[in-house]
């Protein structure tokens, strides 16, 4: 298993360059960042500077969506940072949550997500293609950087079967991520492709800590987040489609303020239950993580990437460093 770390852009730039450091050196292989260009800093100067302060570990959004940028515009960036970088970079992208609902306006399709994925990886190689009925190349682009999608729902897990590189997958959850990847094999086979060729993250919060209730308040967030994404999925599907240990859980759920998204100890996490925060993220103490770990390893997570925003940063870090990494490298 490798490991990555995903910053939230609403700490200071020093900070996000110091993490990112931090994080090459103790053994981390990849850094990821947020993209919700309202709620916090823009994420491509900022993968700049990642990049010009790092030597191996790759780099990517986690995640993008094809809306709030024109396509033509995210290949470009890419293709511009994978210059920079040497060829670090990985394209990370889903269908759009908080970077359009905080401006009022819905995710794309899965459709839409799996024809934004074609259109960056023919820019990103320097093909030509055919762009709203205008020829488009960047002529300068070269080497198109692998492709994490994310999503929850069948359809896009298919999808992402048929086409992805990678898939992330936002929990820690080992029986939910057991019911995703049925999907995603489900999409390889369709279109004969190995299924375990495609990457698998798991991105989720962690706290080590022995003291649980301490922990828990820290990564309570997460489920909260997750929820947005579990309300869509509601509309979209009979109820005996989805597994209830993904849905159940909302049913008190009385509303989200995209204002105090990510936040710890944000009240759009109040009505977020102790087993459920225990499924979905990893809390306790180093033994408990790499039990945990192990057992995401066992359904066949190839990442795991901490979601690094609960506060002490610099010591998770540390801890992962001494304490988890060396069990699974």
């Amino acid at each position: 298993m490798q490991f990555g770390i995903t910053l939230k852009p609403d700490i200071s730039v020093e900070r996000i360059v110091g993490l990112t450091r931090q994080a090459e050196a103790a053994g981390f292989q990849y850094g990821w960042i947020f993209d919700s260009h309202v709620l916090w800093k823009e994420p491509y100067p900022l993968l700049t500077l990642m990049a010009a302060n790092t030597k191996r570990m790759r780099l990517g959004t986690c995640v993008t969506n094809p809306a709030v940028r024109d396509m033509t515009v995210t290949a470009s960036l890419f293709a511009t940072l994978n210059l920079i970088s040497g060829g670090r970079m990985e394209l990370g992208i889903g269908r759009g949550d908080s970077s359009r609902r905080v401006l009022g306006k819905k995710p794309v399709t899965w459709a839409q997500l799996e024809e934004s994925v074609k259109t960056f990886r023919e820019l990103t190689a320097g093909h030509e293609i055919e762009y709203e009925g205008q020829p488009t190349r960047l002529t300068w682009a070269e080497g198109s950087p692998r492709v994490w999608i994310a999503g929850y729902g069948p359809k896009v897990l298919q999808m992402a079967g048929r086409v992805a590189d990678g898939i992330i997958l936002q929990f820690a959850d080992p029986d939910l991520i057991a019911w995703c990847l049925g999907f995603v094999r489900e999409g390889a086979h369709a279109v004969g492709r190995d299924p375990h060729s495609i990457e698998v993250m798991a991105a989720a919060p962690v706290w080590v800590s022995d003291d649980l209730a301490v922990a828990r308040e820290r990564v309570r967030w997460f489920p909260a987040l997750v929820s947005n994404h579990v309300v869509d999925l509601i509309r979209q599907y009979k109820p005996e489609d989805l597994p209830p240990a993904l849905t159940s859980y909302v049913q008190n759920r009385a509303g989200y303020d995209y204002l105090h998204h990510c936040e710890v100890e944000s009240s759009n996490a109040n009505f977020v239950s102790d087993e459920v925060v225990d499924r979905f993220c990893i809390v306790g103490s180093a033994q408990a993580n790499r039990e945990k770990l192990s057992k995401l390893a066992d359904v066949g997570v190839t990442q795991f990437n901490i979601y690094l925003m609960c506060g002490e940063e610099e010591d998770t870090l540390e801890a992962y460093k001494k304490e988890v990494l060396s069990s699974f490298q």
